[in-house]
């Protein structure tokens, strides 16, 4: 690496230090690239920097969320509760960061707002807004899907003149809401989580909701020295397990279909569903929930009774039932008494259904039931999942492609991690990336099949690798045909950008899972130079003559 004030030579840079970030960087340092990584916070995390309002946490298994390509760092670090808090997640994250002694290579408040490559060099230029440029061959932009904060669309949202923050982008130094009046807009697993953190200690909470979704318990409990030792002694079968499944979890499936059942097995097996660790209650339900209406119909009703018992208003019970959509079609929160929550005589449930947004102002909100005044906003409204970073990063490609134009009626890419027109440059856990369930998983294996593909290269003689057109319509040609078939609901769910004012409503997903992933990948590398994805630059053909 040169390194000379704000220009930097670099073979290989990781854009992002989160979860994906950090593993790709010990990847190709281990392999022996020199590599750097930006990242935009003032610190390691990715999204867990940034999402740190009260009760942020995993609704996935501390364990099987965290890196599992090395047992001794499993064993470093011994996690408090089977669904750790935001605190704890930092803290783990600078621990790999520290253990693999990679913050040296890391430079944090970093932000790209540039990515040009350079056809004659065959290197991309990098541009921060601190004015850093990098030079490198090799490009790994492990950004997130979850990465650009989602702001809704109401008239004069930037006239507040108390505090307004979005849940993904929270204050460090914490937010005091000691007797303040208080707004949350949004009711997905943000909102969700916040809602019970606060409500005991607000004058009041108005929790504002678009369409209500089909919340369940997280289920949560300590992490005990008992399921720590089986972890330990299981750990290929553990390993083996997160990396093959469709989940990426380590659930048990329920091995039967809903129709081996009749209703008083089907009610106690809800029963167990109900009581289900997160995720579970989709990776340990019946096969036939996600594509059996009818049985989907019946678990719905199921937890609409669950909420009537739980919620003493039927009022407001019945505005938190969903009914546009089946259980899975949005994904679901998992959460700790969220609709205990609306007990509290300091919560309030209003719906945007019967009384939309007018304005912000101010001093509060104005629906068309009248006014409210609040001392803070909390917009828990999402992200600009899948695209959001990589389309307002400048990214340049081959022969001027635009990805922010490329992409703007939709994503075009290979494996969600690559593009057609964008040589040597990856997007692991990008759109497309991952087919549901545990991200982590998925990205995890993009990342190692990426840094072996380079590994190979560099043995070979290749010094590049962007996937054929064939091969990018071959894989966009799946994703079309399967689609469809996904439980995901294109007006309700954020895998279709349906959150998002103005977004095509194209699915953000893999739908053929890791198994169609594989597939195609393997027939790529059934050829030497990969079906064409591999070739050497000029610059490296000179040097082999």
């Amino acid at each position: 690496m040169t390194n000379n004030d704000n220009e930097v030579d670099v073979e290989l840079l990781v854009i992002g230090a989160g979860v994906v970030g950090i593993y790709s960087l010990y990847r190709a340092r281990r392999e022996g690239f020199d590599a750097v990584a930006l990242e935009a916070g003032e610190n390691v995390g990715g999204v867990w920097y940034w999402n740190r309002y009260p009760e942020a946490r995993f609704d996935s298994e501390s364990y099987s969320y965290g890196y599992i390509h090395d047992k001794e760092l499993f064993e470093s670090w011994k996690w408090k509760e089977e669904f750790a808090t935001q605190p704890e997640i930092e803290q783990y994250l600078n621990h790999v960061v520290d253990y693999y002694d990679l913050r040296q290579h890391i430079r944090t408040s970093e932000r790209v707002i540039s990515a040009v490559f350079d056809e004659v060099a065959n290197k991309w230029n990098i541009r921060t807004e601190s004015g850093l440029e990098i030079v490198a061959r090799y490009v790994i932009a492990a950004t997130g899907g979850l990465s650009v904060p989602n702001y809704p669309d109401i008239p004069g949202i930037e006239s507040f003149g108390g505090t307004a923050v979005h849940t993904g982008a929270w204050p460090h130094d914490g937010i005091d809401f000691e007797g303040k009046r208080v707004a949350i807009v949004g009711n997905g697993p943000s909102g969700a989580q916040l809602l019970p953190a606060i409500v005991d200690v607000v004058e009041r909470v108005d929790l504002y909701q678009r369409t209500p979704t089909w919340t369940t318990p997280l289920n949560n409990a300590p992490m005990t020295d008992e399921k720590r030792s089986w972890l330990s002694d299981n750990w290929d079968e553990v390993v083996t397990t997160l990396s093959t499944s469709p989940s990426g979890f380590l659930h048990p499936p329920a091995g039967k279909f809903s129709t081996e059942d009749d209703d008083a097995v089907r009610r106690e097996f809800f029963e167990t569903m109900w009581r289900a660790p997160g995720f579970g209650k989709l990776t340990m339900n019946y096969y036939d929930m996600t594509t059996n209406r009818e049985v989907n119909l019946e678990f719905c009703e199921f937890l609409a009774n669950k909420i009537r018992g739980i919620v003493k208003d039927p009022g407001t019970a019945e505005l938190l039932i969903p009914r546009d959509h089946l259980f899975g079609a949005k994904r679901p929160p998992f959460v700790t008494n969220y609709f205990e929550s609306f007990n509290n005589p300091n919560a309030t449930l209003i719906s945007l259904k019967q009384t939309p947004f007018v304005a912000i102002d101010e001093t509060g909100i104005e629906t068309t039931a009248g006014h409210q005044s609040y001392d803070i906003i909390v917009f828990a409204t999402g992200f600009d999942f899948g695209t959001g970073a990589l389309t307002r990063m400048g990214i340049t490609g081959r022969d001027g492609l635009s990805i922010r134009e490329d992409w703007a009626d939709g994503p075009s890419d290979f494996g969600g991690f690559a593009a057609h027109q964008l040589p040597n440059f990856f997007f692991p856990g990008g759109p497309h990336g991952a087919g549901g369930g545990n991200y982590p998983r998925y990205s995890q294996f993009q990342v190692d099949w990426i840094l072996d593909t380079l590994i190979y290269a560099r043995e070979q003689g290749y010094d590049t690798f962007e996937p054929t057109e064939a091969q990018q319509q071959q894989w966009l040609d799946m994703i079309a045909a399967l689609a469809p078939k996904s439980i995901f609901s294109p007006e309700h769910s954020h895998y279709y950008g349906a959150n998002v004012e103005g977004k095509p409503k194209k699915f953000l997903l893999n739908p053929g899972g890791r198994a169609g992933l594989i597939e195609i990948l393997d027939e790529v590398a059934a050829t030497s130079d990969f079906g064409g994805a591999l070739s050497a630059s000029r610059e490296l053909s000179r040097q082999g003559q």
